[in-house]
């Protein structure tokens, strides 16, 4: 018989161990002939990423033996860190950042990986075969100068490594996406400057090769410093393909015969942020039809443009699968088939091939193999919702959802609201354990996408121009208001998490507003200033376009950092914290710690050895959402089910 019990004591059997010993992450997909790589991120193997190769009779092995570690630290975020070509592939190793050869070998005999840069300061990524010249073509990002910004650069690298990587462009602050025309005559990339990020303003080029190799004279094909363009790609018959945010969404678009032209304009966006690397949205099956994902109003669609090649815009025909989102991971297209990686609210991130000839998809890998009871789910809801100065903003929202408890007479769950990160970025609706960890005992979850996230807009991502810390603010708080309004949610018993720039938003919340009665701070900025002093190049100058430059508008990074203002902080507050993190780094939350702690504030500071900007290793993951839901049954005054690892607080 059903109980009745308290919101925040059920008992889940979403565990926080669970979660993390049967879970991965899914990443880069790469085609070579039949054969079908990925990278999975294993917690259960202290967060190593490890490539994955699966053949076409259906055995799956793991190419990269242990120690190593596929990722690259190129703009820190990484992505694009490995390639593979006629059977060899070529990687990027963590812990020295050296580009590694191996032999893919037949099914259950890896071999050995053989380095081919030499030691020293380089990172590299974003990787290309060129067949005609025998060499690889990638970004490398040299450190070798500690007084000056590392450098970025397109270089070319010897298969063997017999010789230093040969710079082909160089000259802007950043590059990426070097992509070769099918016969190896012309490389396209792109290239930007501080202070724009990828998102803001990038140009597209093209250059051809010389018979010595080096390129020609650079062309400008699009973009510019409000124009961004997103992976460049060449047609199997040679015309240039990319994404655009020319008409304000992030569109398809070719360049032939010198000219510009829509392929297919549609209301939606063919793009993520370029946070990380080689990132793809679409893909060749031939000249004339390409598939693609797009995200519309949150959710993400599989979609097909036929005669793709021909005069005039396209359509684009959305298939119906049973997957809404596709924003992770990868996308790679042949003749015969589709790779991404893909979830919905009720299936997990998988990666999935679509046979194009039988039209039917095939599961490859779970991202875990955890099998929940529909009783115990919460589909989330998208809302649009008031904001400020007459405007809306977007969330989900996730009931509180557990088979076992009705609620209690009269009672009202209590609120987490969740802010992501970036702050260019957005939040999904795909199956979540994490989320799935708090509804199912109770919590009901709003996570919001607030104004300057993406997946509706240029115009919708420009709200947070020179307004972090004002707009993403507001739309957090507006959103636990309307929930209020609603009579979804307890008004007295409300609580913000986020993590990096989420963290920085949960702060100010915290700081600015009061409106929420705790908050989680996962690797959070909560000093502007610091920040924008101890960062790496990648994000120097994010700040000019989010808040203003500096120390010119020094007034504005004072104005709205937390940890100037505590004053205005009078909630519950636990901190979490990668003691490697080389993005935030720790000195940050240790000074949101001492200060709350020392105005007699209910506070906590969990620091994680060996961990950098986000909780890789799997005893961390476990350990943080533990203790956050411990930190809030204190605070809130309620019995959890379940005993579970006790935090030490400060100031109770």
């Amino acid at each position: 018989m059903a109980q009745t019990t308290p919101y925040g004591s059920w008992k889940s059997p979403i565990s926080s161990g669970l979660i993390v010993s049967e879970s991965i992450g899914l990443g880069q997909i790469a085609l070579d002939g039949e054969d079908i790589f990925w990278i999975e991120s294993r917690p259960s193997d202290a967060g190593r990423n490890v490539l994955v190769r699966r053949d076409n009779i259906g055995n799956t092995i793991d190419v990269t033996p242990r120690p190593f570690n596929v990722r690259t630290r190129v703009h820190e975020y990484g992505g694009g860190a490995f390639m593979v070509a006629e059977g060899m592939v070529y990687f990027c190793n963590y812990a020295d950042q050296r580009m590694y050869r191996q032999q893919a070998g037949p099914a259950l005999q890896p071999s050995n990986p053989q380095v081919i840069t030499p030691a020293g300061d380089f990172r590299y990524a974003d990787m290309v075969m060129d067949r005609v010249r025998r060499q690889i073509i990638c970004v490398r990002e040299d450190h070798t100068d500690a007084n000056r910004e590392p450098r970025n650069s397109i270089v070319s690298l010897d298969l063997a490594g017999q010789r230093l990587g040969h710079v082909l462009f160089a000259g802007s602050d950043f590059c990426a996406a070097p992509r070769l025309s099918p016969d190896g005559s012309t490389l396209a990339w792109l290239s930007w400057d501080h202070p724009n990020m990828p998102w803001d303003g990038t140009q597209l080029w093209t250059a051809r090769f010389g018979e010595d190799g080096s390129l020609g004279c650079a062309v400008p094909v699009a973009g510019g410093l409000e124009e961004s363009i997103f992976q460049p790609e060449w047609s199997p018959g040679g015309v240039l393909y990319f994404v655009s945010d020319h008409s304000n969404w992030w569109n398809l678009y070719r360049w032939r015969d010198g000219r510009v032209e829509p392929v297919a304009p549609l209301e939606a966006e063919f793009c993520k942020p370029q946070w990380a690397l080689a990132q793809t949205t679409f893909g060749f099956q031939s000249d004339d039809q390409i598939f693609c994902s797009y995200t519309r109003g949150g959710s993400w669609y599989l979609g097909r443009i036929e005669n793709a090649s021909g005069e005039g815009p396209g359509r684009v025909e959305r298939l119906d699968v049973p997957y809404s989102e596709m924003a992770r991971g990868g996308f790679a297209v042949d003749a015969e088939k589709v790779v991404m990686v893909a979830g919905s609210p009720t299936k997990p991130y998988s990666v999935l091939k679509l046979d194009l000839v039988h039209g039917e998809f095939q599961e490859l890998r779970r991202s875990t193999r955890v099998e929940i009871d529909s009783r115990y789910l919460s589909i989330p809801q998208p809302v649009e919702f008031p904001t400020e100065n007459g405007l809306t903003a977007f969330a989900f929202y996730y009931p509180p959802v557990n088979g076992d408890y009705p609620a209690a007479d009269g009672e009202l769950p209590p609120l987490l609201l969740k802010s992501h990160g970036g702050p260019t970025g957005a939040t999904r609706a795909s199956l979540d354990l994490a989320i799935q960890y708090w509804t199912s005992r109770g919590f009901a979850v709003m996570d919001v996408n607030y104004g300057g996230s993406t997946g509706y807009g240029r115009e919708y991502r420009e709200r947070l121009k020179g307004q972090w810390g004002v707009v993403d603010v507001d739309d957090c708080v507006n959103a636990a208001r309307y929930l209020v309004e609603q009579g979804l949610v307890d008004a007295g018993r409300m609580a913000i998490d986020g993590g990096s720039a989420g963290g920085f938003t949960t702060l100010a919340a915290l700081t600015f507003r009061d409106v929420f009665h705790a908050g989680a701070s996962y690797y959070g900025i909560c000093d502007l200033e610091a920040l924008v002093k101890d960062t790496h190049k990648f994000e120097s100058r994010y700040m000019d376009s989010l808040i203003g430059p500096y120390p010119q508008r020094q007034d504005l990074y004072q104005q709205r950092s937390p940890i100037g203002h505590t004053q205005g902080l009078s909630c519950p507050l636990i901190l979490f914290q990668g003691l490697e993190d080389k993005i935030v780094p720790p000195g940050q939350a240790e000074t949101m710690y001492q200060t709350v702690k020392a105005k007699g504030i209910a506070t906590a500071y969990l620091p994680f050895e060996g961990e950098q900007h986000g909780l890789r290793q799997a005893a961390n993951i476990q350990r943080a959402l533990d203790a956050e839901l411990y930190f809030y049954s204190r605070v809130f005054g309620f019995t959890l089910a379940e005993p579970v690892e006790p935090v030490a607080i400060e100031n109770l």
